[in-house]
């Protein structure tokens, strides 16, 4: 399924032809999660160590549109988009035909080794499209961990200095350095160190939380980091500021405008290298093709993963070429990465992202969701906020009456969805943000639906 621009003002997606073929509807033939899932399931806990959490514990046969199908033949609504990576929904038929293509041409040389086209035409377009308009250099790994952690490496290299500054909330990736980068200690850090050395974090811009209020908060926010920095680190040993331009497992959180700009000033006052953290707001998910672009930002690297090729492993590094460059031969790369089959999914993405309007399926998405989020705020008490852009939006949920963090109401909402076929995923460092995902190729109808599921568990909460 894919939208066409003629089928934008009614807000009904057409199907294209070679497209998935799934009926975009909800349908439970079984309980949640049924007993082929649960079967499946069974054998998983005897197979894979219980360190790989699952949301929801049913068993995906098809996807497409804007629904998964089970074992058990249910068709679940689909808020999730496997954490925003099947933005241009699932198996796509841009993607599919040219992955098949390649398949049958090539799977593997090395890049480093033999290249291939694809890999430039890759970065070429990463460097066209992603703000700023001075000459870019673009390379590609496997993940969003990877890309984050070699954005630290060449910010270090190319300034000569050591410390790199984060934020509360923040989520960067597993790996050591990136396991530091983040902020949450549970699940993603307990038991894991020591951690890499020379990582300050800062308060963030949250405004639902800020102390002095969401009005002060950026102006507040951007003293108190910057007067952090210089007393405590000195800007002359920072290389690298890291920050999402939107928080995605630390909360969907959207920084006080202002904050931003005013952290992309000071860093280049001060030879800072600003690294943008778009692994999870990428193409076209927030109604931009890139976050920044809501506030003109202009990073100085630019770090994309997820929604970039269609659910193949395929993340870049997108950064001023004199940085880049300034890497010696050998110090950048790996085997895996910019798999020719990857690539070509990454050049699908792209050519169907401009070809079905998806940045402005987005805003419509958008537009859809957050009236109907913001009336649930005003009908329960328990929805403390409402927050994001396109389709990339959350709820936080609080004891009614405060600001306190309430997880468990949030898990058992969250439950009710899964229950009633609408799969939905959790977030927040306080565990109580229920997140909204869902691809960009997926129905009107099926959107109204699923909020409708939702009010219903809310209610029933």
């Amino acid at each position: 399924m894919s939208i066409e621009h003629d089928a934008h003002a009614s807000g009904r997606p057409a199907i294209t032809e070679g497209g998935p073929s799934l009926p975009q509807e909800r349908r439970l033939v079984t309980a949640i999660p049924g007993p082929r899932s649960q079967e499946m399931f069974a054998r998983k806990r005897s197979a894979v160590p219980p360190g790989i959490g699952t949301t929801l514990p049913v068993f995906v046969t098809h996807a497409g549109g804007g629904v998964v199908v089970d074992a058990d033949g249910n068709s679940l609504i689909d808020f999730g988009s496997g954490i925003a990576v099947t933005t241009v929904g699932n198996a796509a038929p841009r993607v599919v035909e040219r992955v098949r293509r390649q398949v049958g041409d090539f799977t593997h040389t090395c890049f480093m080794v033999t290249p291939y086209e694809s890999y430039v035409e890759v970065c070429e377009k990463l460097n066209a499209l992603t703000p700023g308009d001075h000459e870019k250099r673009s390379f590609l790994v496997n993940s969003g961990a990877e890309a984050v952690e070699n954005a630290v490496k060449v910010a270090r290299h190319a300034t000569g200095r050591q410390a790199v500054v984060v934020f509360d909330h923040g989520y960067h990736g597993r790996t050591l350095l990136t396991m530091t980068l983040t902020a949450k200690n549970m699940p993603y850090k307990q038991g894991f160190g020591p951690y890499a050395p020379e990582v300050y974090r800062m308060p963030m811009a949250y405004p639902f939380r800020w102390p002095g209020g969401a009005e002060n908060c950026a102006a507040e926010a951007l003293a108190q980091v910057t007067d952090a920095i210089d007393k405590q680190i000195g800007a002359h040993n920072v290389a690298a500021i890291v920050i999402e331009p939107i928080q995605g497992e630390g909360g969907f959180i959207e920084p006080a405008r202002g904050f931003l700009p005013g952290l992309l000033e000071y860093a280049r006052a001060n030879g800072i290298v600003f690294v943008a953290d778009e692994v999870q707001t990428g193409f076209a998910r927030t109604g931009h093709l890139f976050a920044c672009e809501d506030e003109g930002l202009v990073p100085d690297i630019i770090c994309t993963a997820k929604g970039i090729a269609g659910g193949l492993p395929l993340a870049a590094v997108t950064g001023r070429a004199e940085l880049l460059d300034a890497v010696h031969v050998g110090g950048l790369g790996g085997t895996y990465g910019g798999n020719p089959l990857a690539c070509e999914a990454a050049l699908a993405v792209l050519e169907t992202i401009e070809a079905d309007g998806l940045v402005e399926r987005a805003r419509r998405i958008g537009d859809l969701m957050l009236p109907r989020l913001r009336a649930l705020a005003e009908r329960f008490d328990v929805v403390g906020d409402v927050r994001g852009r396109g389709a990339m939006t959350a709820i936080e949920l609080v004891v009614p009456g405060s600001a306190e963090p309430d997880a468990a109401v949030t898990g058992e909402v969250a439950r009710r969805c899964h229950a009633e076929g609408l799969l939905v995923l959790t977030a927040g460092t306080y565990g109580n943000v229920l997140r909204f995902l869902p691809p960009l190729s997926i129905s009107d109808a099926l959107v109204d639906e699923g909020l409708s599921i939702l009010e219903k568990a809310i209610s029933s909460v």
